[in-house]
C-alpha cells in the first residue's frame, strides 16, 4: 500500500477490525518512512452493476455519489460519518442482492430515502425536497404530513 503522504511502499498493519455494518475491513496503517498513519478499507470485490438514469442512459455504480447526497442532506446535523458510509453499505448491498447487472437510479433514490428517514428526519426532507423535485410548499407539507401524525400519536 502506498503512503498518501510521502508515496513510499511500505507500511505496517497498526489495527485491524470490522468496519460499521461488516461489509469491509478497516485498517490503519502506519509508514515505516514518515511514520505517519493512514485509514484502508478492504470490500469484497462484486460484480460490477450499472445504474439506469431517468434518460436511460447508464453509468457505473458509484457508492461515493451516494455518499456525497447523503452527506449533502445531513450537512450541519449531528449525523456521524460512520452512520452515513454503513447507509452506503446497506444501500449498495441491497442493490447487488436485487439486482443482477443494472438497477434503476428511482430505486436507488428510493433506497437513500428509507435510510435518512430513520437517521435523520431534517436530512429526510432535504434530500426528499430535491429528489421528488417540490414545487411548492403544498408538496412539503404533503411529505410532513405522515411524520407528523407519527409523532403526535406516539406522544
Amino acid at each position: 500500500m502506498q503512503c498518501p503522504y510521502c508515496k513510499q511502499d511500505n507500511d505496517r498493519v497498526v489495527d485491524s477490525r470490522s468496519a460499521p455494518g461488516r461489509a469491509a475491513i478497516r485498517r490503519r496503517r502506519q509508514c515505516v518512512e514518515c511514520d505517519r498513519r493512514f485509514t484502508t478499507f478492504e470490500r469484497v470485490e462484486l460484480r460490477p452493476i450499472r445504474v439506469v438514469k431517468k434518460d436511460d442512459s447508464r453509468v457505473p455504480f458509484d457508492r461515493e455519489k451516494i455518499l456525497r447526497g447523503l452527506s449533502t442532506a445531513c450537512e450541519k446535523r449531528p449525523v456521524p460519518q460512520e452512520t452515513l458510509e454503513a447507509a452506503v453499505d446497506k444501500i449498495e448491498m441491497k442493490c447487488h442482492e436485487v439486482f443482477d447487472r443494472e438497477v434503476r437510479s428511482a430505486y436507488i433514490g428510493g433506497l437513500v430515502m428509507e435510510e435518512l428517514k430513520s437517521i435523520d428526519q431534517v436530512a429526510y426532507v432535504r434530500f426528499a425536497s430535491v429528489y421528488r423535485e417540490f414545487k411548492d410548499v403544498e408538496q412539503f407539507l404533503t411529505e410532513l404530513r405522515p411524520m407528523l401524525e407519527k409523532d403526535t400519536a406516539s406522544s
